[in-house]
């Protein structure tokens, strides 16, 4: 009986693991071969692990798209020496993202580079 439980144990933190294994790269979801400029206004920036996200509503024909975008972990941001309050300045103003497309056609996107209205821009290198 003490195998089993060994066993079942064993398995149980291997299950935990789990999640970890689940980090992809971008590629998985996004298509690097077609970038995309999306202008409208900053609603929101979640300044979280694994991956900063920015919310634009962006005018369209049937009124507005709220596009998502990903973009480096906060531990990249702050190491090229930006922070969240360098994003969240611009809240509520126009920006224009420049990013690359969800794989799946939604309005989700991979951020390379976030302008400003007064025209200053921000570019994530990190693919990670």
């Amino acid at each position: 009986m003490l195998p089993m439980r060994a066993l079942l144990l064993g398995l149980g933190l291997l299950l935990l693991q789990a999640p970890a294994w689940g980090h992809h790269s971008i590629s998985a979801v996004f298509d690097e071969s077609k970038s995309i400029n999306v202008t409208g206004t900053l609603t929101k920036v979640e300044w979280i692990n694994p991956h900063i996200a920015i919310m634009v509503d962006a005018p369209a024909a049937s009124g507005v798209d709220t596009w998502r975008f990903q973009s480096s972990p906060p531990a990249w941001w702050k190491g090229v020496g930006v922070n969240r309050a360098d994003f969240a300045k611009a809240m509520g103003q126009t920006v224009t993202i420049g990013a690359f497309a969800a794989q799946d056609g939604s309005r989700y996107g991979y951020l390379r580079k976030i302008t400003f209205a007064n025209g200053d821009s921000l570019e994530s290198t990190s693919l990670r």
